[in-house]
């Protein structure tokens, strides 16, 4: 391990690259301090030490921008706009033949699909700063499990919240800007980078709250129940069902093309932690309906049902994080696509004919597959959930959290190794 960093520094353009990636996750978790105007901050701070934790939704939430929403800076919305903008682009291209044109014209397609996410991403973050401006407006109740802040927005005059939306609005782009420099000048996927500083950042944090309020013991099973986690994560996360597949012989002219074999991987988990951010989201409406509406019943409802402890809110979790799985799945793999190209390229599974066999037993394997990994899946975003609520531990960290940080960590591990591999140097994994 300590040889694989000694050889980062000797390549300078591997070292400028990893240089540049810190130093702009540097900036983006300085900006997640810069406070947002027309707030007073003197009565949100003494209520974050008088209040040490918040719903367990929101604290879900706000794990995805590194505390920034509840300290409401102007990063508060993080980068989970363009999270949302990728992912309904992607369900987009189901209905939208255009997209799925697009998609197949290479790169010059891939460009209009990002700059159409880009479009995207700012009309959900003018949207969601909408949101969050009224949650402040009415003192907060919604990000501090139903407990408003009495003067948090002094002056709630339209123009201040115009300015607020505004300021948020331009955060999340900022933030965009920033992940596509890492990605374009960096090292690793930006976005995801951004997202693993944000939910790593909040660790250390919580990790005091949970040793200050139950000590060692406390701590102890907090850091067993990450390692066992970490451990599930990494093992399922490198599975693979894999498909042989053969071409046959053809020759055109003097050549001969085809004859070789390879394989179709399916991974366990197919959809990636995209299910669990799907569920959390869809469960941070309701805390939203009741900020905006101020519905008695609806606020009854979160109260009672949507926190972390409550079974209705654990067995709500799973259920959607199962459904979407299976949903994500179905809209991003076509196993009548798979089957196509392959038979138009002359390559077929051994043992089964081409065409719709092929499709069928394609899609007998990926059901399957997908059924072991969204009850994976459920498990890795509940088991935190029941852990923490059986021991009466305030929550640290859910599955997205450790799919996320796991997930970029060996991605960027992957990407520094294939560097060091070319140049003849000694990486980090190990087969």
């Amino acid at each position: 391990m300590l040889r694989g960093f000694a050889n980062i520094v000797k390549i300078p353009d591997l070292r400028r690259k990893v240089a540049f990636t810190l130093a702009i996750i540097a900036l983006y978790r300085l900006g997640a301090h810069v406070p947002l105007p027309g707030v007073d901050y003197g009565a949100l701070q003494s209520f974050l030490e008088a209040q040490q934790q918040q719903g367990g939704v929101t604290q879900l939430v706000s794990l995805f921008t590194g505390g920034a929403l509840i300290q409401m800076s102007v990063f508060a919305l993080g980068i989970m706009p363009y999270i949302t903008a990728s992912i309904i682009m992607q369900l987009l291209k189901v209905v939208i033949p255009k997209i799925e044109e697009w998609q197949k014209e290479g790169e010059t397609g891939q460009q209009k699909i990002t700059q159409w996410t880009r479009y995207l991403t700012v009309v959900l973050a003018v949207l969601q700063s909408t949101a969050v401006v009224v949650m402040i407006r009415n003192g907060g109740g919604a990000l501090f499990g139903g407990n408003s802040i009495p003067g948090l927005m002094p002056n709630p005059s339209i123009g201040l919240m115009l300015l607020m939306i505004l300021t948020l609005t331009a955060g999340t782009a900022f933030i965009m800007w920033l992940g596509e420099l890492i990605t374009e000048k960096g090292i690793g996927n930006g976005m995801s980078l951004i997202i693993f500083a944000a939910v790593v950042s909040r660790m250390p944090g919580l990790g005091v709250q949970v040793f200050a309020g139950k000590g060692t013991v406390g701590l102890t099973l907090v850091l067993l129940t990450g390692v066992l986690l970490v451990f599930a994560v990494v093992f399922v996360e490198l599975g693979q069902r894999r498909i042989p597949v053969q071409y046959a012989k053809r020759t055109v002219g003097r050549r001969t093309y085809g004859g070789t074999e390879t394989y179709i991987p399916l991974k366990v988990n197919q959809a990636g932690v995209i299910p669990i951010i799907f569920a959390s989201s869809l469960l941070f409406l309701p805390n939203l309906v009741s900020s905006i509406s101020s519905s008695v019943t609806v606020t009854r409802f979160v109260n009672e049902y949507l926190q972390q402890n409550d079974p209705v809110f654990i067995l709500l979790y799973i259920a959607m994080t199962i459904f979407f799985a299976f949903f994500y799945t179905a809209i991003t793999f076509n196993p009548t696509d798979v089957a196509d190209n392959m038979k138009k390229f002359g390559g077929f599974i051994p043992g089964i004919r081409p065409g719709r066999p092929t499709a069928e037993y394609i899609d007998h394997v990926l059901t399957r597959i997908t059924t072991a990994g969204s009850l994976y899946l459920g498990a890795i975003a509940a088991l935190p959930f029941v852990v923490f609520a059986l021991f009466g531990i305030p929550f640290i960290f859910g599955g997205a959290v450790l799919l996320i940080a796991v997930g970029v960590m060996l991605n960027t591990l992957q990407q520094i190794e294939s560097q060091l591999m070319q140049r003849h140097y000694e990486g980090f994994l190990r087969s």
